[in-house]
């Protein structure tokens, strides 16, 4: 085997959940998935279609859009959740980016195309912070959403203590 197949095979042995993997690592393993994987599948909701149809809905539509994307398969697997009878045949894994590479190998790529998005969201809408939380609720996004109000990409329908005012968030204690 040449050198680079070594180190991509030596990469792949590094697949885990990508909250368990740190950022370059991460992106090391992203270049060599998307070198190896035959076929590969990603859908991005904006916040309006999220805010309309529920995360978890989209959430469910886009595994199932990304699955027939990569049909034929001899297997599909899925993190935890079965799709219904609208998916191609698939097989739901419980904790299955920390039991199959393939759903490692998904996770990976689906993290770093959102980091990369935030990243460039952050040049878009400067001041959210968005190239250092990359989406997650942190104390200074929380108080950034506070004082500044959510942008255009912040989702309406998701009522999280980010985007309660202080007497909404006194209120929720009682």
């Amino acid at each position: 085997p040449s050198p680079r197949s070594t180190l991509r095979t030596d990469l792949l042995a590094l697949l885990n959940d990508s909250k368990q993997v740190d950022p370059e690592t991460r992106d090391e393993l992203y270049r060599a998935v998307l070198a190896c994987a035959e076929r590969v599948s990603v859908r991005v909701f904006p916040a309006a279609v999220i805010d309309r149809d529920g995360l978890h809905r989209c959430n469910l539509r886009g595994l199932r859009e990304a699955l027939w994307a990569c049909q034929p398969a001899d297997v599909s697997l899925v993190d935890g959740f079965k799709l219904g009878p609208t998916a191609p045949p698939h097989r739901a894994v419980v904790d299955g980016d920390c039991k199959s590479a393939a759903i490692a190998a998904a996770s990976i790529v689906a993290k770093v195309t959102r980091d990369r998005y935030m990243h460039a969201a952050d040049a878009m809408y400067p001041g959210y912070g968005f190239a250092s939380h990359v989406g997650y609720i942190t104390p200074s996004h929380t108080r950034v959403v506070r004082d500044r109000g959510p942008c255009e990409i912040h989702r309406r329908s998701w009522r999280a203590r980010a985007y309660l005012s202080e007497e909404e968030l006194a209120a929720a204690s009682v």
